[in-house]
């Protein structure tokens, strides 16, 4: 089967005309048309409320400045500016509200890492026990299925009490919305070691720490890589409304604060980046979880 008729090609394709008919609805709902209003007989109030809301009124006698949008979203044109206004220079500083997404990206992505990496440190080698011990797994399990369901963000008021430290506070809600798939994923990935595996390095009088470096991790690593990503992907989701509790800086309060400040296309285009980042976060995660995987 040549490239273009394989499949990769056909849904590249697909995807490439799905994202040419949504932009299609996008410029057809935003278009510009004819005015049908402007300020003659408005208020100061009422012409400062329209702006507000992205109208462009006209300005006296009656008569527009021109067209006005079909609504107050901004059209492609608009996102084409924003978008490279901040791709062209993302890591300015200009105090604490006005920074570069490179520089807000840079934050989330630090804390995301710290909490993500400290989750690891304790739900791989947790796992480990629980899968390789019945006792610790019935001993445990009240306690993981109580802890599981709660929120990530129910955690961020006790954090926020305790830590007394928005950033440290927020490392602490990745931490903990990261180790629960990570330490289930390991601790079945252990325990579904095939038996034959161990009776063999049993025979062989390999030692617990061999058995489990050179026996059980590569044979339980697939599972454990799909409790990471799947950890990564709720890190992810999880830290941006958390920088939107907390403020300060991150994608997140980046978002928050460009709603406070009206600005619709600086919204729309972190939540592309936000979506953007999360897939090749995701992406990484799912070429580790490749190279780990064997087949029998």
């Amino acid at each position: 089967m040549g490239f273009w008729h394989s499949l990769n090609f056909r849904a590249a394709l697909l995807s490439l005309l799905i994202l040419v008919l949504l932009l299609g609805i996008w410029y057809a709902a935003t278009g510009a048309t004819p005015a049908v209003g402007s300020s003659a007989g408005m208020t100061p109030e009422q012409i400062e409320y329209a702006k507000m809301m992205g109208k462009d009124v006209g300005q006296g006698g009656g008569q527009s400045s021109g067209s006005v949008k079909a609504s107050g979203f901004p059209t492609l044109g608009q996102m084409g500016s924003t978008a490279w206004g901040h791709l062209s220079h993302p890591f300015y500083d200009n105090g604490p509200n006005d920074k570069g997404i490179g520089i807000q990206l840079a934050h989330s992505l630090g804390r995301v890492g710290l909490g993500f990496g400290l989750a690891m440190l304790v739900a791989i080698p947790l796992g480990f026990v629980i899968g390789m011990s019945p006792l610790m797994r019935k001993a445990l399990d009240p306690f993981i299925q109580v802890l599981k369901p709660i929120s990530p963000l129910a955690w961020m008021p006790l954090a926020l009490y305790t830590i007394k430290d928005s950033s440290i506070s927020g490392i602490f809600v990745i931490f903990i919305c990261s180790i629960w798939p990570m330490l289930l994923n390991t601790a079945f990935g252990v325990a579904s070691v095939k038996r034959e595996w161990l009776a063999v390095a049993a025979t062989l009088e390999v030692n617990p720490l061999r058995r489990a470096f050179l026996v059980i991790l590569p044979a339980a690593a697939p599972t454990i890589l799909t409790g990471m990503r799947i950890s990564m992907g709720i890190a992810w989701l999880v830290i941006v409304a958390a920088e939107m509790l907390v403020g300060g800086t991150g994608i997140g309060y980046f978002v928050w604060n460009e709603w406070n400040n009206l600005s619709l296309t600086n919204v729309i285009f972190a939540i592309v980046v936000i979506g953007v980042v999360g897939m090749l976060l995701d992406l990484v995660f799912a070429r580790l979880q490749q190279a780990v995987t064997y087949v029998e």
